[in-house]
């Protein structure tokens, strides 16, 4: 658990999200980021989970200790994977329409999908 606050840092920085901008999204404090960034506190699973999502990453990338080695395309294995899964049509479909998203279509559209999957 000890490379969190690594990990996290490094996923924030990549996605250019300020401390602030990630403390509000997932609807916690400033200073509760830096002390995650820092090692400095550890948090709990929900937490970890809600940072995650905010960050588009999976939590186990946040808790690993190495970073993540990614293909040598540029592009991630899982995408690879999920692209072979889906096939290119309908992957490129997806992702025409999800760039026109602002950030709150997004999260709507993604709580629609778990409804229509889990309910």
């Amino acid at each position: 658990m000890s490379h969190f606050g690594e990990n996290l840092k490094r996923v924030r920085e990549d996605r250019n999200i300020s401390q602030r901008e990630l403390a509000f999204k997932a609807r916690l404090g400033a200073s509760t980021i830096e002390k995650y960034e820092n090692n400095e506190q550890i948090p709990d699973t929900q937490t970890i989970l809600k940072l995650s999502t905010v960050l588009d990453i999976p939590a186990s990338e946040l808790l690993e200790r190495e970073e993540v080695n990614h293909h040598p395309s540029g592009i991630d294995s899982e995408i690879e994977q999920l692209i072979k899964e889906i096939g290119p049509k309908r992957t490129k479909l997806i992702l025409r329409k999800a760039k026109e998203f602002s950030e709150e279509d997004f999260l709507r559209v993604m709580q629609m999908l778990y409804e229509v999957k889990y309910e």
